[in-house]
């Protein structure tokens, strides 16, 4: 598969326009790759530093008014690793306190030229922290994703935050 642009923009009205006005600083990068592919960060999101590991990249969307916060991260582990497009999906739905039947859960395969994206949204109470280790519930909570294949490796892109905050 060629590398190809994938505008976040375009993945932002996937998982909803998230009407902000959190500026982002000007050396703050325009543009990434994760895995093959290029992305591009919408001007008011957050460009968040991160270290070296599982996460290749993350954003913040805030709301100036309310200060609310959802995050964008992006993951990728290399060819043949991080697990296929179900096993991730599984452990998404999972981080809900509620069970799979109670979150409102959509999966959503589709066939982009010879590639596959899968779009996942569930809402209610998520659970968030690092595997294994502490949870910090947040109510009324929203997660919108994408699980990008790629013979080269897949691209998981996962959006959490408040409901009200990502227009839901």
């Amino acid at each position: 598969m060629n590398t190809r642009w994938f505008q976040i923009s375009a993945l932002a009205s996937l998982l909803a326009f998230v009407p902000v006005v959190s500026q982002a600083r000007a050396e703050d990068p325009a543009k990434f790759k994760v895995g093959e592919f290029d992305f591009a960060r919408p001007a008011a999101w957050k460009w968040i530093t991160i270290q070296p590991g599982m996460r290749k990249a993350q954003l913040a969307v805030v709301d100036e008014k309310s200060g609310a916060k959802a995050e964008v991260i992006f993951f990728y582990f290399g060819p043949g690793q991080g697990g296929d497009a179900k096993a991730n999906i599984d452990r998404w739905l999972g981080q809900f306190q509620e069970g799979a039947d109670k979150i409102n859960a959509k999966i959503e395969p589709v066939t982009v030229g010879k590639g596959k994206i899968t779009y996942v949204s569930a809402e209610g109470t998520y659970l968030s922290g690092m595997p294994g280790g502490p949870k910090t519930a947040i109510p009324d909570a929203r997660l919108q994703g994408a699980i990008v294949e790629s013979a080269e490796g897949n691209v998981f892109i996962r959006m959490t935050g408040p409901k009200a905050l990502a227009g839901f």
